[in-house]
């Protein structure tokens, strides 16, 4: 016999088993199910089949198979029923036994990947470029007023503009939605309610300065002059331009300028400096200067038209102050506020003690009744980790265990992480009741942020059931806790129709541990596939590329697995429509060699003198 007939049998019970349980499951669950929109019935039945399947060790089961060199895995995860079904009619069949009436009603794998389809296009509509991904790009601010910026991204393989709701207003959300609507309808809109997200609160304003930073190597030459924007206040870069400093200028005198225009200087240390302007675009000036210098409010600028002309001179004017930086390094201390105090460094007296903690309030009191002492603390998406090492009624007292070598800087508005901490919130915040009245008359879908249990989702039904909303909602998992509760998640989320699941990829791994976050993208991927829900691989996708213009290695690749999910996000940076073309690229090739978690073999193109 050509596989051990004792090895057969053992796979039988294994497989005798598994049915038996998930027809367990299926009863247990049926409430669930049942509840579900219609068109998630056999999607959430095939969910609680692929729990039932996880809930034994596969793993033994594939190594048996794979002993015997079985060319079958029971491990499928678009129609589990029909999947093992089939693998035990095989099994039967090598064993020569007759195999069960099973009268059981089946999804089978086309019917599987249909309703996959069906869900995909429901939520995302159908996309550009014969891609089977889908493309999300956060929306800058700029996308509100330049319409061919827009146009642009749409063009380029935009299939779905996300906006946060924790930025700008509804003003500029509307202008954003008008924009993309007059280029495209079939674009969607998804708009992130902003959720109980922790933060650093505002600091105090620093001084008014401009530092002008030339380029220089490894051994402190300049290797390139600080590329500087010149305009009238308020007037940022054209897109796509990166400005190593701003100047705001009065516009009558900048008018007058030319390509080959001087400005002559002193810094405030006395220190003289030139800029030459050597580009003109439209209402500002491109100038660059080989020095290092600050520029602050009152300088004295003198200006030179042309070659031999006498100088006009001007004064520097309406500088804003330079937002206030915490440095941090391991082993400092730092006092995270309750109440909305005004985040400033340490001050130091004439010895060098501290006569006052560096300090810094918190977005979210309500964390200061949840944590305990000895808790991870984490700062900017994990760049600065922290021990809370003691708890007071009006603030916490943070020791600094890790960050660069030479070390953290700790701004405003920067994400808090509590990985160990048992946080609840379990009600939408005041501001997200009032954006989604927003959201749902003007967007697609609404993305929903830091979820952690069913509860969460039955708050967002009821909101939704209040406005009368019939709109798509994506699930963002980025808790420890919500990726633990996902399946329960799911169900409940499925009353509604579409929906979809977004692997907040920044949050989650600090929140799961970066040891761990790796397994946890893939069953995450798994439960969507089992549940025919589209996700979407999010945050830092291209992110090199889109801030600086290359792209990394390592991102590349990541971006080349990303194919894998449905829909892939992109963050806002002054090179997007750069990284849109170059992902739009990278998903088309790859839908030739993987579709899924499946690997496609092509024919593959060889040299055949071996």
């Amino acid at each position: 016999m050509l596989y051990p007939k004792n090895k057969l049998q053992e796979i039988e019970v294994t497989s005798d088993l598994i049915l038996a349980k998930i027809y367990e499951f299926e009863a247990k669950y049926k409430q669930q199910i049942d509840s579900v929109h219609p068109n998630y019935t056999n999607s959430a039945k095939n969910l609680i089949h692929y729990l039932a399947l996880r809930s034994f060790s596969i793993d033994i089961l594939q190594k048996k198979i794979d002993e015997i060199g079985l060319p079958n895995s029971p491990e499928f995860k678009g129609s589990i029923l029909h999947r093992i079904l089939s693998f035990k009619t095989i099994i039967n069949s090598l064993l020569k036994t007759d195999s069960s009436d099973d009268k059981k009603i089946f999804l089978t794998n086309k019917e599987a990947k249909k309703i996959q389809k069906e869900n995909f296009e429901a939520l995302f509509g159908k996309i550009k470029n014969k891609r089977k991904t889908a493309i999300m790009v956060t929306q800058p601010l700029n996308a509100a007023s330049d319409a061919q910026f827009t146009k642009s991204l749409i063009d380029l393989g935009m299939d779905c503009a996300r906006i946060n709701c924790a930025h700008d207003d509804e003003t500029t959300w509307k202008s954003i939605i008008n924009n993309i609507r007059a280029h495209e309808n079939n674009c969607k809109i998804t708009m992130d309610l902003a959720g109980p997200k922790i933060r650093t609160g505002k600091m105090k304003p620093g001084h008014k300065v401009i530092h002008i930073k030339p380029k220089k190597n490894d051994l402190g030459k300049v290797v390139a002059p600080a590329k500087i924007w010149m305009a009238p206040y308020g007037t940022q870069p054209p897109q796509g331009e990166e400005a190593d400093a701003i100047i705001p200028i009065n516009k009558n005198w900048l008018q007058k300028t030319q390509i080959g225009s001087y400005i002559i200087f002193k810094d405030s240390r006395g220190k003289r400096r030139k800029i030459i302007i050597d580009k003109l675009e439209n209402n500002g000036r491109w100038g660059n200067c080989k020095k290092s210098a600050f520029i602050v409010s009152g300088t004295s600028l003198n200006v030179f038209f042309g070659k031999g002309s006498a100088s006009e001179k001007h004064t520097a004017n309406k500088l804003l102050p330079l937002e206030e930086v915490i440095f941090l390094s391991e082993g400092d201390l730092l006092r995270l506020d309750k109440e909305p105090i005004l985040g400033e460094p340490a001050l130091y007296d004439q010895e060098g003690s501290i006569t006052e903690m560096a300090h810094v309030s918190c977005t979210l009191p309500e964390v200061f009744n949840m944590v305990n002492e000895k808790e991870q603390i984490y700062f900017d998406d994990g760049k600065i980790e922290g021990v809370i090492k003691e708890i007071q009624t009006e603030y916490l007292i943070i020791e600094i265990t890790g960050t660069k070598s030479k070390g953290g800087k700790l701004r405003a508005d920067k994400g808090i992480n509590l990985p160990k901490s048992k946080l609840s919130f379990s009600e939408l915040t005041d501001k997200d009741k009032k954006d989604l009245q927003f959201v749902v008359k003007n967007a697609d879908v609404v993305n929903f942020s830091f979820i952690n249990d069913k509860q969460d989702i039955e708050n967002l039904l009821n909101e939704l059931k209040s406005l009368n909303a019939n709109i798509g909602i994506i699930l963002k998992i980025e808790t420890q806790e919500a990726y633990k509760n996902l399946p329960g998640i799911i169900l409940k989320a499925m009353e509604n129709y579409p929906i979809g699941v977004m692997i907040a990829r920044g949050d989650l791994a600090i929140e799961t541990g970066w040891e761990n976050f790796a397994i946890i993208q893939e069953e995450i991927l798994q439960l969507c596939e089992s549940a025919h829900l589209p996700d979407i691989w999010a945050t830092q996708v291209l992110e090199n590329m889109i801030k600086k213009g290359i792209p990394t290695r390592a991102e590349i690749t990541d971006a080349a697995m990303a194919q894998r999910a449905e829909c892939v996000m992109l963050n806002k940076g002054p090179y997007i429509e750069k990284a849109v073309k170059m992902l739009d690229k990278i998903l088309c090739k790859m839908q030739h060699v993987q579709r899924g978690n499946k690997t496609i073999l092509p024919k593959l193109k060889f040299n055949e003198d071996l």
